[in-house]
């Protein structure tokens, strides 16, 4: 079996370009006897098509499609949406017409059946997992991140894209709300974060000093009132940081009782429990992203051959 793979969000440097980075490694790593990955956004020759990103869904491929789907949050919050909206039809036409989808929760599995009126027997829940250099960092290397991206003594950390404001990731009032502690954005941003008042901005940063930073932190605060997955509380979890999120379910579904939650909306709140975390913090869920591709593969031998009619428009 040859699975055309869509890489071209490797790229990104928010989420997605983590996970396609990731599980593109693990799938070649996991390969089965007589299986391969072949590169590609235009499908020739192939058994299967899999594009690990929404933007990559064809509407019309050539063999059976797999796409992975991260959330649906531009159906959840139409309104927010708006200047995207036609684009955002067009590709959820495409994913109509996957063969299987792969989610990151049970919860995106149940928005993508009623919004999108997908059958939930071709739909695989598939977790993410932290990458393995998001481990421990030594303390010399935290001393070295310390000192040149001028980070305080003690701090409180968010990791995100900030090229432009999203109402969901709650970054402006968590900004906006009294603390302790000095608040640490990571993450590549334009000038609207930048006047985000009290908070310290690193930029975009490498995967070693992600690590350094996250164990460097006294512990990470996660404001967004919807989520698809939550990568960047498994990472923290993986170098030793407490976390603090808003009980969002596909967040309550990935850590369980691995972070202190607090209700949606709940600045105050959040920030209190973050200033209070104390380590050792949980360990993060086993799954690894090489578990991901060997169910990722599953996924490939389900869609092979499938010819059934596309779900409703």
């Amino acid at each position: 079996m040859k699975v055309g793979f869509d890489a071209r969000g490797a790229r990104d440097a928010r989420g997605i370009g983590r996970y396609v980075r990731s599980l593109r490694e693990a799938l070649e790593e996991t390969a089965p006897a007589g299986r391969t990955l072949v590169e590609t956004h235009r499908p020739r020759r192939v058994d299967v098509f899999h594009s690990p990103w929404i933007d990559g869904a064809l509407l019309r491929s050539p063999c059976p499609m797999v796409v992975t789907l991260h959330d649906l949050v531009p159906l959840k919050r139409r309104g927010e949406y708006l200047r995207t909206g036609l684009k955002f039809r067009m590709l959820y036409l495409a994913v109509r017409r996957a063969a299987r989808l792969v989610v990151p929760t049970n919860v995106v599995a149940q928005d993508a059946e009623a919004l999108l009126g997908f059958p939930r027997e071709r739909i695989d829940v598939i977790a993410e997992a932290a990458a393995p250099v998001l481990r421990p960092a030594s303390p010399e290397a935290v001393a070295e991140v310390r000192a040149r991206f001028e980070l305080p003594d003690d701090y409180l950390l968010w990791v995100g894209g900030l090229e432009h404001p999203d109402p969901r990731k709650r970054v402006a009032a968590l900004a906006a709300a009294p603390r302790r502690l000095p608040l640490v954005l990571v993450g590549r941003h334009r000038r609207w974060a930048a006047e985000l008042p009290g908070v310290h901005l690193t930029g975009h940063v490498s995967d070693a000093d992600l690590a350094a930073i996250y164990t460097a932190a006294h512990a990470l605060v996660l404001p967004s009132d919807d989520e698809g997955f939550g990568l960047p509380p498994v990472e923290a979890l993986a170098c030793g940081t407490p976390v603090a999120a808003t009980d969002v379910p596909a967040v309550r579904e990935v850590l369980g009782d691995r972070a202190t939650f607090v209700e949606p909306g709940d600045m105050a709140g959040l920030l209190a429990a973050a200033e209070a975390a104390t380590r050792p913090a949980p360990a993060p869920p086993p799954w690894t992203w090489a578990d991901a591709a060997r169910a990722t593969w599953e996924t490939y031998e389900r869609a092979v051959g499938w010819k059934g009619p596309a779900a409703p428009a």
